[in-house]
């Protein structure tokens, strides 16, 4: 017997442009949800922008621009529409209602592919937990199989009781979940604290800037890493030694622009290792076209869940081997733009920016990575002589 192999789901993404939002913006960031969709396993068909000024109350985008997403969802027979903003339970279901298809935002989508990607116990637990907390302002929608009911004696209470029941579930899984995770926090805390001294470093950044890639170059290991968003969700220690000095390196979670709250929320026990580290080495993809924006994410993020303060922090300015530029013409007048700074330009600018220890590295070609260890010794080294004054062997 042949197995079929299965079909992606045919999505179409949209985008609203308000407030201080450009067009070339919102399409970055519809770049970046096709991106989430593809990970997800389903393939893109279609955009739709808006400009309003604010988002409808009842159906987020303008009901002209609704409707013409009815007709593009009936003709090219798509699966999935998908919002690049949190869409209220009200929104979502006139949403669905007028364009007779499945909708879901941002947050879901992300959602849906941590719950795939999710290996241990304690990464399901904080998944599942985010995703019920997402869930129960949701649930009245939920209940699709009330609606044929017509109003009369009887019919209208045995309705509302069902949703009230469900939500009562729903907490007491919340609440339960949430115990749970207290317990593995125990659990993971004995685990940091029996590791000793040592100095630890955590890597930490915006999803796929290469991470995990680095994480096996430093400690010779085997992480999982892929070109797709997400690849790590659960934080991995190893011993790493450079020169004589041993310490801990940790990989982490990505980052991501609106990140659902619930899931930081959750997250923030796999971030303890985070919290714990005496480095932090931030990675960022240089290739992208929006790293700046990418760079003040994970900077909120961590200020979010109270990190990145006090610490010692090394900016890594990873694949430069992608790094494109245009080189401007002679008789081109205009400003220059970020398209026409090259590598060299770009390097001395960000070296003159920041306050950090900056570096730029190509961990796929292992370009400049000696630089990078011996910079990171010379800061563990730092720490280390600090918590240890008379360990004299190492100096």
């Amino acid at each position: 017997m042949i197995e079929t192999a299965k079909l992606k789901e045919r999505a179409t993404l949209i985008g609203l442009i308000s407030g201080r939002q450009t067009p070339e913006l919102v399409a970055e960031h519809l770049d970046e949800l096709e991106f989430l969709v593809d990970t997800a396993g389903g393939e893109t068909i279609g955009r739709f922008t808006q400009k309003l000024d604010r988002p409808e109350t009842a159906t987020f985008i303008g009901k002209g621009k609704l409707a013409e997403l009815a007709a593009f969802v009936s003709e090219n027979k798509i699966d999935l529409v998908v919002f690049d903003d949190e869409l209220s339970p009200t929104q979502h279901r006139n949403i669905e209602r007028a364009i007779k298809c499945r909708a879901i935002d941002r947050s879901n989508l992300i959602l849906d592919i941590f719950a795939k990607r999710a290996r241990t116990s304690h990464a399901r637990t904080q998944v599942e937990l985010a995703q019920y907390q997402y869930m129960l302002p949701r649930l009245a929608g939920m209940w699709t199989h009330l609606e044929r009911q017509k109003g009369g004696i009887g019919l209208k209470g045995p309705g509302e009781k069902e949703i009230e029941t469900d939500r009562r579930i729903v907490r007491d899984k919340i609440a339960l979940l949430k115990e749970k995770l207290e317990q593995i926090g125990k659990q993971k805390a004995t685990q940091r604290s029996n590791r000793g001294s040592l100095v630890r470093v955590s890597l930490v950044g915006y999803t796929n800037v290469g991470k995990s890639t680095i994480m096996n170059l430093l400690s010779k290991s085997t992480v999982f890493a892929e070109d797709k968003l997400f690849a790590t969700l659960d934080t991995t220690v190893r011993k790493v030694v450079i020169g004589n000095l041993p310490f801990l390196l940790s990989d982490t979670v990505g980052f991501i622009r609106k990140l659902p709250h619930h899931l930081i929320e959750s997250f923030k026990s796999t971030l303890d290792e985070v919290r714990e580290s005496d480095i932090l080495v931030h990675v960022v993809d240089l290739s992208h076209p929006g790293f700046e924006e990418q760079i003040a994410v994970v900077k909120e993020t961590l200020n979010e869940i109270n990190q990145g303060q006090e610490k010692t922090t090394i900016m890594v300015f990873n694949k430069t081997d992608n790094y494109r530029f245009t080189e401007k013409e002679m008789d081109d007048l205009l400003p220059p733009t970020r398209e026409n700074i090259s590598l060299e330009q770009m390097m001395q600018s960000w070296m003159g920016k920041t306050n950090a220890p900056c570096l730029f590295i190509s961990a796929k070609e292992k370009t400049n990575l000696e630089s990078f260890r011996q910079l990171l010794y010379s800061h563990i080294a730092r720490i280390h002589k600090e918590r240890y004054p008379y360990d004299t062997f190492l100096f």
